[in-house]
């Protein structure tokens, strides 16, 4: 009875050992994550999420006070429009100019019939023109200046211009919102704190589609491809085990060490390779979670 109750625990131990080892690489489910950090300095007016939280992309969670910058807005556009004002008005300003030189025209045509007819000198007819050319190369002078004047206003009013835009979109940027739909991972701030530019405020990820990073030695490497099918299997402890289609995305150009962490069936091999193979979560995979490969 002794060597049958051995023999049957040898058997079952021996079974126990080939089902561990069903797999042919194991690794740990991880995601795509992003963190997302001030853009602006400033308090924290709004600042509306908790770890867990699922967002939408594009929902706006938190804001940045913008009270300094709406001043800053509203003086530049004080400042734009007294400069527009100030462009000079070139039509009116050359009319008196323009009118003389209407009138010496006249009396220049006058002084040439009167001096056809002998009742002019020709002093009084070069005198004449002298004069309507003055006028004209006046009037060009003015209308120069006033051109230049224009252009210098007008590149005032849009450099003033650039600068509104400029804080307008630091007022964009004052809004926090979220880059991706997902859920939130970490929270590095809370509402009331001061905001830096760079400084983190939350990290978030897309947990539906997450991906199990594991490695496969090289005699493996003739047996997967990308957009292979295989199939991955999460550890929840025990015997509690869960199988879910996956696909390889990625494998690694480049060999590596074996991490001490990492299991493969061939142990003895020092190189492996690392491979992505995508999962879609039922919502029972988390991140860090242990699983197996099975090609």
């Amino acid at each position: 009875m002794k060597k049958i109750a051995l023999l049957s625990a040898t058997l079952l131990l021996l079974a126990s050992c080939r089902n561990s080892d069903n797999y042919d690489a194991t690794g740990i489910f991880e995601a795509n994550t992003v963190t997302v950090s001030a853009e602006t300095a400033g308090r924290l007016v709004s600042f509306s999420l908790n770890e867990g939280d699922s967002l939408l992309a594009g929902q706006t969670v938190g804001l940045v006070d913008t009270t300094l910058l709406a001043l800053q807005r509203k003086q530049l556009l004080s400042q734009q429009l007294a400069t527009e004002k100030s462009s000079p008005d070139i039509a009116a300003q050359a009319a008196a100019l323009r009118s003389q030189i209407a009138h010496q025209q006249n009396e220049c045509d006058r002084i040439a019939r009167l001096l056809a007819d002998g009742a002019a000198t020709q002093k009084q007819s070069d005198d004449a023109n002298a004069l309507l050319r003055t006028l004209r190369s006046q009037l060009e002078g003015l209308l120069s200046t006033l051109d230049k004047n224009r252009s210098s206003i007008t590149e005032s009013a849009s450099a003033l211009q650039y600068q509104r835009e400029q804080i307008e979109e630091q007022i964009r940027k004052s809004c926090i919102t979220a880059p991706l739909t997902g859920t939130v991972l970490q929270k590095y701030a809370e509402q009331g704190e001061y905001a830096t530019p760079g400084r983190p405020l939350f990290q978030m990820a897309n947990l539906d589609d997450i991906h199990l990073r594991c490695y496969f030695t090289a005699s493996q490497l003739a047996h997967i491809q990308i957009g292979q099918e295989v199939t991955v299997i999460a550890d929840f402890g025990g015997d509690e085990q869960y199988e879910h289609p996956g696909t390889i995305i990625w494998i690694a150009q480049e060999s590596e060490f074996t991490p001490k962490s990492i299991q493969t069936q061939d142990s003895r091999a020092n190189l492996v390779y690392a491979a992505k193979i995508a999962v879609k979560n039922d919502g029972r995979l988390k991140l860090g979670q242990y699983g197996e490969v099975r090609l």
